[in-house]
């Protein structure tokens, strides 16, 4: 990292800011309990979703955005957030910590409330960032985004393995660690839809 980079950090001694929070895999609800015990504000949007089984139906509450809960924090609450059980940290954009706006939150609550079935797609990712497998036993590779093959299939070529092959990974396993100068531009937290699998590509 250059040393002359001024990152940004949006915290506030004394005003509250929302923030988005990892959490661990399906930890979501467990995590805003825990945050609420603690006095901390949290807000999780939910969806509502009918399963049919064999005898029965079920209403089914699952977190809009899997993985992310929202915290409205002053700086003061930062550490108590992180070290909040299944907590997996802040998230950052190459490594800013950035707010989110009141109005984006607003519009979250306000879609979550209108009971509409809304797709998420994590639209941060685009051609040329490098991107980094964050769980399982590919934890820590690294590779560049290269091309988008439709909009359920992404080709991503890694360089840590020693061969070349392709294989899908859960888009909730990778995080952006890198982007090219002429590609970053702000990223949006709403209107996003989630993608089953990724395609990637490892080579040497």
């Amino acid at each position: 990292m250059n040393p002359k980079v001024k990152l940004e950090n949006h915290l506030h001694e004394h005003e509250a800011r929302w923030f988005a929070v990892h959490t661990r895999y399906k930890r979501e609800k467990i995590v805003h309990q825990r945050l609420t015990g603690k006095g901390i504000e949290s807000y999780l949007p939910l969806q509502q979703f009918v399963r049919r089984y064999s005898r029965k139906v079920r209403t089914v509450e699952l977190p809009l955005i899997s993985r992310y809960i929202f915290t409205r924090i002053v700086r003061r609450e930062y550490v108590p957030v992180l070290e909040t059980q299944d907590v997996a940290g802040f998230v950052r954009f190459s490594n800013n910590l950035i707010s989110i706006p009141n109005k984006e939150i607003d519009l979250l609550q306000r879609i979550v409330g209108e009971g509409i079935e809304t797709d998420v797609e994590p639209y941060g990712f685009q051609q040329g960032d490098e991107v980094e497998i964050t769980a399982g036993n590919l934890t820590g590779v690294r590779g560049l985004l290269v091309r988008r093959e439709n909009k359920h299939q992404f080709i991503v070529e890694l360089g840590h393995i020693g061969c070349s092959l392709c294989l899908k990974v859960d888009p909730h396993l990778l995080k952006a660690v890198g982007r090219r100068e002429e590609q970053k531009r702000p990223i949006s937290m709403v209107k996003v839809k989630e993608f089953a699998k990724w395609d990637m590509r490892l080579q040497v």
